[in-house]
């Protein structure tokens, strides 16, 4: 069944569903754009909130950033922002394969259908042209016809009058016979033009117009099956990128499951346990026998009693945030204390027989304020009466473990800092060892200030070094040996160690001042690639096509040289020195601890 046989007379129900048709087409694109505009409002939300979130980049130093909660939360706001990645692709994608591609194609859908409806109104027109043909010629056969029989009853009656002559009569056949052969040629053309007619019209209905129709209806059938692909393209965008939008959804299981509260509880343990021991208890003061008031080597201070502790001091805060009230004496806290001058005039008996006990006796009296107490300290807005603790260069003012944490990730940087001017310093050297060699290249004399600057920094640097063991030998190192170690200052292999006592030893003692070169070949060595931070396994195939990028296969492991930095891409390198940019969505990353 076809429309050029079973609609064969609805040529105006054929303009109007074609026309229906198209302009479903143009509404289903409609709707695609309004939906790929909400993925792409959802997306840029969704990263929005990722990004409100995430402080990773700006607060390293956080000491929240160890727990696993932290982290897993992180890991969150990375996998949503991958997910809205992948909000963005569908989006990107419906764009390109429904509404670009539906609209071009109902353009040409358009035209066409213009051409097949200009082709029937021809016909139809040429129809009505050989019509009118026929029914001007009918008029003009039927009015010669009329005309012919007036004329025929006139040359009879004229013959049947007794008065008219025989010129009247002839006269009145002549024109008779005349008026019945024109009548005939009318008749003659009459018959022609329905002839014509009959046959055009016959063309019209039975093979112009079916033509037309069934184009129309092909038409009509393939914007149909177009119409389907788009719907189901719509659906399997989505499921293109379901598999990746699984592998955010497992990241966020995945952040939950490592929440580990046992390590957090550690973690919190090991980085605010202040190294402070309980107080002792507190030594009987017989005044009965006229005994100085003093504390038991056991025992901190003489605290108030409970009473003055909940009720006068309710609003001091604990000794450690009073530092800035105590003598310039933290920065050399073994230095000989002052003589104190007891109530009674006279030293303190164990003074003379134990000086260390009683050295340690007024350590303890310079922090008095340090008592046992679980009063919770409330960091509300500064006032003057809360003054913040002063903040000293060696971290007095901070706990005991804390302090020796603090003055070894400053030891570590400071050997950082001082590897990298020994590097430069050596570079340098080199440098001038070539220039010297061939002077050609360069005059060494010019690398003169930056050698000088180079050296300077590193002495400098070193004296921060000893400055910092020391502070670190101080606050409770005993024997252990120093992280840094310096043959990379040292040409003839000397090593600085931190003696039990805190001091250093030298194995050797060269001369600051001597060169901080080496031997090397004529040649500059290659610049080092930069150090891997992690490694990724590629989770699907990524071709690399663009400009910068690099291709990948399903399964395989690469270096990751530098992090994503919000934009959804991550540079990695391949076992042979290859590098490249991947997406970030593409890939599991694990990134060195």
């Amino acid at each position: 069944m076809d429309w050029g046989t079973e609609l064969w007379d609805q040529y105006d129900i054929i303009e109007k569903h074609t026309q229906s048709g198209l302009e479903l087409v143009e509404k289903y694109v409609k709707f695609v754009k309004e939906r790929t505009e909400i993925e792409q409002s959802y997306a840029k939300q969704l990263r929005n909130l990722s990004k409100k979130y995430n402080q990773k980049r700006s607060s390293k130093d956080e000491p929240d950033c160890r727990l696993s909660s932290y982290q897993s939360f992180l890991d969150i706001l990375n996998e949503m922002n991958d997910y809205a990645g992948q909000r963005e692709l569908i989006a990107e994608n419906m764009i390109m394969n429904i509404c670009i591609d539906l609209t071009k194609y109902l353009q040409e859908l358009k035209q066409e259908r213009k051409s097949y409806l200009l082709e029937a109104r021809k016909a139809q027109q040429s129809l009505e042209s050989t019509y009118k043909q026929l029914d001007s010629s009918k008029k003009r056969f039927e009015r010669e016809w009329r005309e012919a029989e007036r004329a025929a009853q006139n040359a009879e009656k004229t013959d049947q009058d007794i008065n008219a002559t025989k010129a009247d009569v002839e006269k009145a056949k002549q024109q008779a016979h005349m008026r019945a052969r024109v009548a005939e040629e009318c008749k003659n053309d009459y018959a022609a033009h329905l002839q014509k007619y009959n046959k055009e019209q016959s063309q019209f209905y039975f093979n112009d117009m079916p033509i037309i129709f069934n184009k129309l209806q092909g038409l009509d059938e393939r914007r149909i099956q177009k119409l389907a692909q788009g719907y189901m393209l719509f659906s399997d965008t989505e499921k293109h990128v379901m598999p990746i939008i699984g592998k955010c959804l497992e990241g966020i299981t995945k952040a939950g499951t490592n929440v580990n509260e046992k390590n957090d509880t550690m973690v919190i343990i090991e980085q605010n346990k202040s190294g402070f021991e309980r107080p002792g208890d507190l030594e009987f003061e017989d005044y009965s026998q006229g005994i100085n008031r003093a504390s038991s080597d056991s025992s901190l201070s003489t605290p108030k009693g409970p009473i003055d502790l909940l009720g006068k001091n309710r609003s001091k805060n604990f000794w450690l945030f009073k530092r800035s009230k105590l003598s310039s004496s933290t920065h050399t806290p073994f230095s000989t204390p002052p003589a104190p001058s007891p109530p009674n005039g006279a030293p303190s008996p164990k003074f003379g027989r134990d000086p260390l006990s009683y050295c340690l006796k007024e350590i303890n009296k310079t922090v008095k304020p340090r008592i046992s107490s679980f009063r919770t300290l409330r960091r509300s807005k500064f006032t003057p009466d809360k003054i913040l603790p002063t903040v000293t260069e060696d971290f007095g003012h901070l706990p005991p473990e804390q302090r020796r944490k603090r003055l070894q990730q400053k030891l570590d940087e400071i050997s950082k800092e001082l590897q990298k001017e020994a590097d430069q310093s050596e570079a340098l050297g080199k440098m001038k060892d070539v220039y010297e060699k061939n002077p050609q290249m360069g005059d060494p004399a010019s690398l003169a200030t930056q050698i000088s600057q180079t050296s300077q920094n590193i002495e400098r640097l070193k004296g921060e070094l000893n400055k910092y063991e020391t502070w670190l030998s101080e606050a409770g190192v005993r024997g252990e040996t120093l992280r840094y170690r310096a043959h990379a200052i040292n040409n003839n292999g000397a090593h600085e160690v931190l003696s039990p006592d805190g001091a250093h030893s030298d194995e050797s003692t060269p001369d600051s001042s001597q060169a901080i070169y080496a031997e090397f070949d004529d040649d500059f060595e290659d610049e080092e690639p930069v150090t891997p931070i992690g490694k990724c396994t590629a989770m699907y195939n990524f071709p690399g096509a663009s400009e910068g990028t690099i291709s990948m296969e399903e399964g395989e492991e690469l270096a990751v040289v530098e992090e994503d930095k919000g934009d959804g891409w991550t540079r990695v390198r391949r076992h042979n020195g290859d590098e490249g940019y991947i997406p970030t969505s593409y890939v599991a990353i694990t990134l060195n601890k």
